[in-house]
């Protein structure tokens, strides 16, 4: 399997809280409540090491409250190649309803010093040597630029290494200057970088084609329920997903994320690496944490994601809603 190395700069312990409804401003009893050492990279990483990759993690991780960090690596067989910073990594609340609402209360990450963004430059520099890809997602700590994100992508850029993004407002156009080779906005996120909503699957994929035409080969735009846009090189896909429960949304579009990258670094042909991915996120919207490609019924939610080309649609003069 390949070499990977995901990269998070605002990691996160993620407080993930199961109640009915919630009532605010009185006492609610949760459902059930549990605490992961989490970040967009490393839920990405999470899935990619249970695919079989193996996968080192890197980033920025405050040395105050790192045990459960430290002892998540170890059980999930992922390389530690964090740069310790002082104090404490963020915690995130990340309360679900039921029927599928969720309210993300996110904290802002601690203050980073400038030797530790020059150190975790050196430790990429160190790392891209038989990396197949590197994985930067996530947001940024509050003193650390979009600039320095953009740096990071250049980095892995200048010696050959794909570099797939997942991040938000200006942090991801700052990233989308540096070209990296793939990137996953969700529908949302696209929409803040076009300047515009993106309300239709067609106004979605012309976006993700524009970026195919600024240089970004690989866009994968996650939209819930209304299915997954693949451009590349200007040949788009579009994956329909199978129909299930949600309890959480949380890590749902890491896990399309690394699904994608699997597929695409295991040399599968695209419908299958999208149908692959697509299934797998609907999968773990149906509990708390990332998606299981063991589950009894996968293989099922597999044949339940309908595939089809959106470039033929568009030569047949067919609608795409």
């Amino acid at each position: 399997m390949a070499r990977i190395l995901t990269l998070t700069l605002n990691p996160a312990l993620d407080l993930a809280i199961r109640i009915g409804s919630i009532r605010l401003g009185e006492v609610n009893r949760t459902e059930s409540t549990r605490i992961d050492a989490a970040g967009k990279g490393i839920n990405v990483a999470r899935v990619l090491a249970g695919l079989g990759h193996d996968v080192t993690v890197s980033g920025l991780l405050g040395t105050d409250n790192e045990t459960l960090f430290v002892r998540t690596f170890t059980e999930l067989g992922l390389h530690d190649a964090f740069i310790r910073v002082p104090g404490e990594t963020r915690i995130n609340a990340k309360l679900s309803e039921t029927g599928g609402r969720v309210t993300d209360l996110n904290g802002p990450g601690p203050m980073i010093p400038a030797h530790a963004l020059d150190a975790l430059t050196e430790r990429l520099e160190s790392l891209l040597p038989g990396l197949e890809a590197v994985v930067i997602s996530g947001s940024l700590p509050p003193n650390v630029t979009p600039a320095k994100l953009a740096s990071l992508v250049f980095v892995a850029r200048a010696r050959r290494v794909p570099v797939w993004l997942d991040t938000s407002g200006a942090a991801l156009v700052a990233g989308l200057g540096a070209r990296p080779s793939g990137v996953k906005p969700n529908e949302k996120e696209l929409a803040d970088w076009a300047g515009h909503p993106l309300d239709t699957s067609e106004a979605r994929l012309q976006a993700a084609l524009r970026l195919n035409s600024e240089g970004v080969e690989d866009v994968i735009v996650s939209a819930g329920a209304e299915g997954v846009i693949w451009a590349q090189r200007g040949d788009a896909l579009m994956a329909e997903s199978p129909r299930v429960s949600v309890v959480s949304t949380v890590g749902a579009g890491d896990t399309l994320l690394a699904g994608m990258l699997h597929g695409v670094l295991s040399g599968w042909p695209r419908e299958q690496g999208l149908r692959f991915a697509t299934a797998l996120a609907a999968e773990s919207v149906r509990h708390i944490g990332v998606g299981d490609p063991r589950t009894a019924d996968f293989e099922q939610l597999q044949r339940q994601t309908i595939i089809r080309s959106l470039t033929s649609d568009a030569r047949t003069g067919g609608s795409l809603g």
